[in-house]
């Protein structure tokens, strides 16, 4: 830490004991930072609101009494500045209130109730948003900053005002950051460009967007920062001429075709210079548009007219114009871009808007206060309720994650996949387009639809062709999705999609669906377990008080929420089943409920078929999470098989005689059970087999039709890269119904002519 950084840390604190009035240094915005600058800007309120606006102010000026930033400034300070910015957006007097107050619940222990009782739940609400969750312990920083951000996005969600003000305390907090330590300001600068900017970006804040990045990348990388400053500020210099005569020649040329606008300059930000260096791999004087210009017109129809002076004034750089007019960017940014060539042979960039469109491209979301505030919202052009829209799905986004997503750093995961949306424009079949990441696939387009969509989804086609589900879309495709009443997601599915919403959806079904299959499993198995006890399986009615009074003694003494959790767990391989089986038993003698010797000899020596079947565990193929096949013997039906319960993996169904099973068998017997194939099976089953053939022409055809003609499928090969050259070794996954089925399969590829040896792979010793 620098000398500078140590005082300006310690001096206040040193000084706050010997007099009221501590010498500060000078922080940057601090001349409006006083109530009467803050007034000044308010004078859109009623004088009621503005009333109520100074009670706040006087609230959290004795709340902060005593409370100094690092730079020495009076807290109260901070709080005024961002509702200073929240007074630029035209913000409500709630919203102006809430930062007047957003650090009085965690920093000076004011409590949610006294805040409904002074200013009223709404105002409360906004502040409760804002607060970051210190009174709960958290295991990790990361941990504990993902559930910040699950609380203040969700708050968001809710009420945009939230995100605004959060924006406005965050900006504000990265132009006075100067007096903290370096690490320090390092760490939330990288916070800042990984969240903050982006979702400033996708309310289509782009002023503090830009700035946002501008900061952060000044904290994290000051050389870099300083170095491409100077560089712009020598290129603004050398290329003023170039500029003065392109501004010139245009003003001329909309005065010729009477067309007012009003034209402005528009330079790049030293980081977005900085970025796309670093993406094109290009030095700072291959970077051509880092000046441009930006045209407001009147209305709609001006925008085109505009952008046809401009092409007939100078030539358009092929590929480089943009219509976002026509369809919007993702945050409702709207605007025409073209590139053309100057006179002097240099690339310019121009934008042509409107006004709203300009607000909008500038505020945002806030652009709503702006316009209503104004009186503008009457105007026709403007995109203010597009960017409503557009924002108000994007929240509604974050609660549909939120509602399959408990993990807080996994909320804050998908978040963050769609805070960096790089979009593709995509059109359904009746014409409506929807703006994905780049990069997405028909499973994101389907679940961007509706949930039951892609939780249904089998097929997809793209422009009336069918495609593969891992198909990347391109801007203008129309995309098709085609659904059957029985499918359901597949755990593949993960690696294929780029939205959150998608990843969260999915991952919501799998758990949901493991947690059926392995409840249903695990009360198979503790009702075997307790009929070799000889005790029945107590009732789960909760209008059975004995039962569930059992099951609540059972449940606390297993460490389970619920009787449903606890079956889960043993389906799962957690807990024994013979073990909880014990304690039930244990239980219920205590109860006075004794062990029946009936069911006693049936549960343990019994041949009749009646009872195991209560408990006995059948694979008819219709296994997902909590029964699955080994691939190391993969039985088919007609196998002996046994079940190994794995811990937290479910039932792993081995052959007899796998090794890996007999293995597994003499270190953990206790988690083997008995299974058995079901007499109707669901689907065909997949083993490998082994085939050494001549290596010759048409003779892996000549398997292969075998093999299809035997009715089975091929599903993999493989074979040795480095294969002699008399002979090669095939190894063919293939689908079959059962032992049966195989046994017709090894014959008809044995009657091939270039097959030399056929069968059925075994695994080696373990």
């Amino acid at each position: 830490m620098s000398l500078r950084s140590l005082a300006a840390e310690l001096l206040p604190a040193a000084l706050q004991g010997l007099s009221r009035a501590p010498v500060v240094t000078t922080e940057p915005g601090a001349e409006a930072s006083s109530f009467a600058a803050l007034a000044d800007k308010l004078g859109y309120l009623s004088k009621g609101e503005l009333r109520q606006v100074r009670e706040a102010y006087k609230f959290a000026d004795a709340a902060h009494l005593g409370q100094f930033r690092h730079s020495g400034q009076p807290y109260i300070t901070h709080p005024i500045a961002v509702a200073g910015l929240c007074a630029d957006w035209k913000l409500d007097a709630q919203a102006i209130m809430a930062a007047l107050m957003h650090d009085t619940v965690e920093d000076c222990g004011v409590s949610k109730v006294e805040l409904i009782e002074k200013f009223g739940a709404a105002t409360a609400d906004l502040v409760d948003g804002l607060t970051k969750l210190d009174k709960l312990s958290f295991t990790t920083r990361e941990e504990n900053q993902a559930e910040s951000f699950r609380k203040m996005l969700l708050a968001m969600a809710r009420d945009v005002r939230v995100i605004l003000v959060k924006l406005a305390d965050r900006l504000h907090n990265m132009r006075t950051m100067q007096a903290m330590a370096p690490n320090k300001r390092t760490r939330i600068a990288r916070e800042t460009l990984d969240i903050y900017a982006p979702i400033a970006h996708r309310l289509g804040l782009n002023q503090t967007y830009r700035e946002l990045q501008e900061l952060s990348f000044e904290f994290m990388a000051p050389w870099r920062h300083a170095a491409l400053s100077k560089a712009v500020k020598r290129a603004r210099g050398s290329r003023r001429d170039i500029v003065e005569r392109v501004q010139a020649d245009v003003e001329k040329a909309f005065a010729q075709h009477k067309l007012k606008v009003h034209l402005s300059g528009r330079e790049k930000t030293v980081y977005s210079i900085y970025r796309k260096m670093r993406e094109k791999h290009a030095g700072f004087t291959q970077v051509n548009d880092i000046f441009g210009f930006r045209i407001v017109v009147p209305g709609l129809l001006d925008c085109y007219q505009a952008l046809g002076v401009l092409h007939q004034l100078y030539k358009p750089v092929p590929g480089r114009f943009k219509d976002y007019i026509a369809i919007p960017k993702a945050n409702g940014y709207q605007s025409l871009h073209t590139t053309l060539v100057s006179p002097l042979g240099t690339a310019v960039e121009f934008q042509v808007r409107t006004e709203a469109m300009h607000a909008v491209a500038e505020k945002g979301i806030a652009a709503h206060w702006l316009y209503k505030s104004s009186g503008k919202g009457s105007d026709k052009e403007s995109a203010t309720p597009d960017v409503q829209r557009l924002s108000a799905m994007w929240l509604q986004s974050l609660v549909d994650i939120q509602d399959e997503t408990r993990d807080a750093v996994e909320f804050l995961e998908h978040v963050k996949i769609d805070l960096y949306p790089d979009a593709v424009y995509v059109f359904t079949p009746k014409s409506r387009i929807l703006a994905l990441p780049r990069g997405a696939t028909p499973v994101d387009f389907a679940y961007a639809i509706h949930s039951d969509v892609g939780d249904h989804m089998v097929a997809a086609k793209v422009n009336d062709e069918p495609v593969a589900l891992r198909t990347e879309l391109r801007s203008g495709d129309v995309v098709e999705i085609i659904t059957a009443p029985g499918a359901r997601p597949n755990p593949g599915w993960l690696s294929l999609v780029k939205t959150g919403r998608a990843r969260s959806k999915i991952r919501h079904y799998l758990k949901n669906m493991e947690a059926e299959e392995s409840q249903a499993l695990g009360e198979k198995m503790l009702a075997q377990a307790l009929r070799a006890e000889g005790l029945p399986m107590p009732a789960a009615d909760p209008s059975d008080e004995a039962a569930a009074s059992l099951w609540q003694q059972l449940t606390r003494w297993s460490g389970n929420r619920t009787r449903a959790d606890l079956l889960v767990d043993i389906g799962l391989g957690r807990k024994i089943a013979v073990i909880v089986a014990k304690r039930m038993a244990h239980f219920m003698g205590e109860r006075g409920i004794r062990p029946d010797a009936v069911m006693l000899t049936l549960g343990r020596y019994g041949q009749d078929d009646s009872v195991p079947t209560q408990g006995m565990v059948f694979v008819d193929g219709s296994e997902g999470a909590s029964i699955q096949l080994a691939s190391c013997c993969r039985p088919i039906p007609g196998d002996q098989i046994v079940g190994y319960l794995g811990r937290g993996e479910g039932l792993l169904v081995h052959t007899a005689e796998c090794p890996v099973g007999k293995r597994l068998f003499e270190r953990d017997s206790e988690r083997w059970m008995p299974v058995e194939w079901a007499d109707e099976l669901d689907r065909a089953f997949e083993t490998q087999l082994d085939v050494l053939v001549r290596n010759g022409k048409g003779v892996l055809a000549e398997v292969a039709s075998r093999i299809s003609k035997a009715e089975a499928d091929i599903i993999h090969l493989d074979m040795d890269a480095d294969a002699p050259e008399e002979t090669v070794e095939l190894r063919l996954l293939v689908s079959v119904r059962d032992r049966v089925h195989l046994a017709e399969v090894l014959r008809a590829v044995r009657r091939s002519a270039g097959v030399q040896r056929v069968a059925r792979h075994k695994p080696g010793p373990a």
